[in-house]
């Protein structure tokens, strides 16, 4: 049956102004059911720490369970191109440390994602150094000793990393090359995975995240040499750093949490909020100080322009080491 013209404009104009109210009520209610936070690495590494310590302390805040979620794999770029996918309703989001976001855009020819285009951006979750740890039954105590031990064995030393074109990995290449040593890179599927294979004795040393190497040293099946970072850490003083032997070597670890892109600002906005209140209240703030991070957060623009910067800078490094795209 067909209607008169104005009719019909006035029943669509109803029906748009209808769900421009149910949109609208949606975001002033959210959230209205659970979240999945996708983290884009194995158990037991720095950025599953962190985010599992974020889960918590939002489901506590929003009042939705925050449920996380294990997507490990190709160095983040299985977690990355999911949520990349994912409907842009607040309901899935990522937390990725660098490796996926600002230095797979320099070694891959082909990702899952744009990382500009595919991800609106909302907080950083946090900080951590990287520290240099060696299996016990290796003989150095110092950056010095690792340079002596390295030319004395060149090409017999194997480093784990969280992956190929991971920052840990890049970090090991970066200390190569200052150092002017030869050593092997053995890529595993997060900072978890390359600890333990520490501990087994498939390789001898690596670089990773406070958050990975503390508990391992506190029971001493790790020995950490030295950290990464342009400062002493905060968690560790009394460790020096590896700049203060081999200037020009400062490698930091960072937790980005963020939603598809076409995530209406308001969630955005709400979630960050969150995040920030979660990261700067004295009890979460406590947890990953204790888990080896620092407590960090951004505005959503920040963030954007963080990352931006960051891929301008291990750029230039994947093009010094000489790294080809895959």
């Amino acid at each position: 049956m067909m209607m008169p013209g104005r009719v019909a404009a006035g029943v669509l104009g109803f029906i748009l102004a209808a769900s421009v109210d149910d949109a609208f009520a949606n975001v002033e209610a959210f959230p209205v059911k659970p979240i999945r936070l996708i983290i884009a690495s194995a158990p037991q590494g720095g950025t599953d720490t962190t985010g599992r310590i974020m889960a918590t302390a939002l489901s506590e805040s929003l009042g939705q369970q925050v449920i996380p979620e294990n997507r490990a794999g190709a160095g983040g770029q299985i977690a990355g191109g999911f949520v990349a996918k994912a409907p842009p309703d607040g309901y899935t989001l990522l937390i990725s440390a660098g490796q996926s976001l600002v230095v797979h855009p320099h070694t891959y020819l082909k990702l899952p994602y744009d990382v500009a285009r595919d991800f609106a951006p909302i907080s950083l979750a946090g900080a951590s150094d990287y520290a240099l740890a060696v299996h016990p039954s290796l003989p150095v105590r110092t950056v010095k000793d690792l340079v002596a031990l390295a030319r004395a064995r060149p090409g017999q030393i194997l480093f784990s990393s969280s992956g190929n074109s991971s920052i840990p990995h890049l970090g090991g290449e970066l200390f190569k090359l200052i150092a002017k040593v030869d050593m092997l890179h053995v890529p595993y599927k997060g900072g978890g995975p390359a600890a333990i294979a520490i501990l087994s004795g498939e390789v001898s040393l690596m670089l990773g995240s406070l958050p990975t190497v503390i508990p391992h040293a506190n029971t001493g099946k790790l020995r950490l040499i030295a950290t990464a970072s342009e400062k002493r850490s905060k968690a560790l003083p009394n460790l020096p750093t590896v700049s203060e032997t081999l200037p020009g070597i400062v490698v930091t670890a960072w937790y980005a949490m963020l939603a598809p892109a076409g995530t209406p600002k308001e969630i955005v906005g709400r979630l960050n909020a969150e995040i920030v209140k979660a990261v700067r209240s004295p009890k979460v703030s406590q947890i990953l100080v204790n888990s080896g991070s620092e407590p960090v957060t951004t505005t959503p623009e920040e963030l954007r322009a963080f990352l931006a910067a960051e891929t301008a800078k291990w750029g230039q490094v994947v093009k010094a080491a000489g790294l080809k795209r895959e």
